[in-house]
C-alpha cells in the first residue's frame, strides 16, 4: 500500500484566527472594537517576537508564559483578573476561519492517502484546549491523527530541529527520505520558509489576499527555491484540493 501523504496544519493563524481574541479584548476592557482589533494585532506580533528572540538566545519558555508576557507587554495596564480572563478566551474561544469546517470534511474523504496532524508552537494542553474548545472544530477533531507541539523541542518555529521534530513523530525513524511526504499548511510566512528550509513541502495560505509571495529571505538565505511555497491558495479548504491533486490522491468512493 502506498504510503499516506502527511498534511500537518499549523494552527494560530492558519486554522484559528489569532485576531479573533479582539472580541474578548473589547468585553473584558470595555474599549471600542476597533480599539480591540489593534491591541489584539499587537500582543500577536509581540508573540511572534518574543519566541524568535527566545529561540536567538538559545533560552526555552513554553508557549503558555510566552503569550501570557507578550499580552503585558500589549497592554502594560492589564489586570490580573483581565489577563485570567483573556487567556482563558484565547485558549478555548478562538474562532476557526470560515472555510475550517468545510476543509476537515474534506479530509475525510481522503482517509485512504492523507494523515493529517496539528503542528504549533503551542504547548500540548494549548493545542488540545485550542482543537476541541472551537465550537466549529471539535465535531470534526477527531480527522487529526495527531497534535504535534514544539514544546518536546524546546525551539519555535522556524528553528529547523522542530520540522525535523514533525518529520518524526509522522513519519518514523529518523525522517530522512520522507520529507517529502510532508507537507506543512501554514498561513504564516516565516513558517513556510522556514519548512521549505528543513527540506519539506509548504503551502502558503494567503489570508490577506494578496496573491503574491513577498518574503524575501529565503532568495537572500540561499534557500532551495527561494523559500517559495509549492502552492499559494486562499483557505485551508483549497490546501488540501491543491495538495490532493499534487499527489495524485484518489477521493473515497
Amino acid at each position: 500500500m502506498p504510503q499516506k501523504t502527511t498534511i500537518a496544519f499549523d494552527l494560530y493563524g492558519t486554522i484559528l484566527s489569532t485576531s479573533s481574541i479582539s472580541a474578548s479584548l473589547s468585553s473584558v476592557l470595555s474599549i471600542p472594537p476597533q480599539k480591540a482589533e489593534e491591541l489584539a494585532a499587537l500582543w500577536r506580533r509581540y508573540q511572534l517576537e518574543y519566541t524568535w528572540r527566545s529561540n536567538s538566545m538559545g533560552i526555552y519558555t513554553n508557549f503558555h508564559t510566552i503569550t501570557l508576557s507578550s499580552l503585558k507587554h500589549a497592554i502594560p495596564t492589564i489586570t490580573p483578573a483581565q489577563t485570567t480572563t483573556i487567556l482563558s478566551a484565547y485558549r478555548n474561544n478562538l474562532s476557526a476561519f470560515p472555510e475550517i469546517p468545510s476543509a476537515l470534511t474534506l479530509l475525510a474523504a481522503y482517509a485512504d492517502s492523507v494523515e493529517a496532524y496539528v503542528f504549533s508552537n503551542g504547548t500540548e494542553e494549548m493545542i488540545e484546549a485550542s482543537v476541541n474548545g472551537s465550537p466549529d472544530m471539535w465535531p470534526l477533531s477527531v480527522m487529526f491523527r495527531g497534535l504535534v507541539s514544539v514544546d518536546k523541542v524546546g525551539k519555535y518555529k522556524p528553528d529547523p530541529g522542530v520540522y525535523e521534530y514533525l518529520v518524526q513523530q509522522t513519519q518514523g525513524g529518523d525522517g530522512g527520505g520522507e520529507k517529502e511526504k510532508v507537507w506543512l499548511v501554514s498561513g504564516n510566512p516565516f513558517d513556510i520558509v522556514g519548512a521549505k528550509a528543513a527540506g519539506l513541502k509548504a503551502c502558503w495560505v494567503d489570508r490577506e489576499g494578496t496573491g503574491e509571495w513577498v518574503d524575501q529571505l529565503g532568495s537572500g538565505l540561499g534557500v532551495g527555491g527561494g523559500g517559495r511555497p509549492d502552492l499559494i491558495v486562499r483557505g485551508v479548504d483549497e490546501a488540501v484540493e491543491g495538495i490532493i491533486e499534487w499527489c495524485g490522491g484518489g477521493r473515497d468512493a
